[in-house]
């Protein structure tokens, strides 16, 4: 897959199709931080994150995955869509601050997308009717 963006991601209208945009199948990058790890810790904790972030946030009203029904409970992670390496931060790549390449996620949505693991996700509680556990009763 090419380069992913919130403008095609915004096109998806269901949190299905979005995650399968975005999944990775448990390819994270070329590497992890590893040694480097100190320069994505500094980068995410200077102001000029900290403000994309909000502005994320702001943009995808706190929806995982910007999707309306999927409203998140507690801790928002914003992940960038295209994975990023100890070169994109060295080099100020367009991937880290561009809220084109960001998208608002919960940790077990991050953490699926990177992994390929569907069972972590959070489902849409079903909706509960008068006696559906019993059909027979109407």
């Amino acid at each position: 897959m090419g380069i992913r963006t919130y403008s095609e991601l915004s096109n998806l209208k269901t949190f299905e199709e979005r995650y399968r945009y975005l999944q990775l199948d448990g390819v994270i990058g070329k590497e992890t931080f590893g040694f480097d790890r100190f320069l994505n810790q500094d980068f995410y904790r200077s102001q000029e994150w900290k403000r994309i972030r909000d502005l994320v946030i702001t943009r995808d009203n706190g929806y995982d995955l910007g999707v309306e029904d999927r409203i998140v409970y507690g801790k928002i992670f914003i992940h960038h869509m295209n994975p990023i390496l100890p070169e994109d931060i060295v080099s100020g790549s367009d991937f880290l601050l561009n809220p084109e390449y960001l998208i608002t996620t919960t940790l077990n949505t991050h953490n699926a997308i990177h992994y390929g693991d569907e069972s972590l996700l959070m489902t849409v509680p079903v909706e509960r009717s008068r006696n559906d556990t019993c059909p027979w009763r109407k």
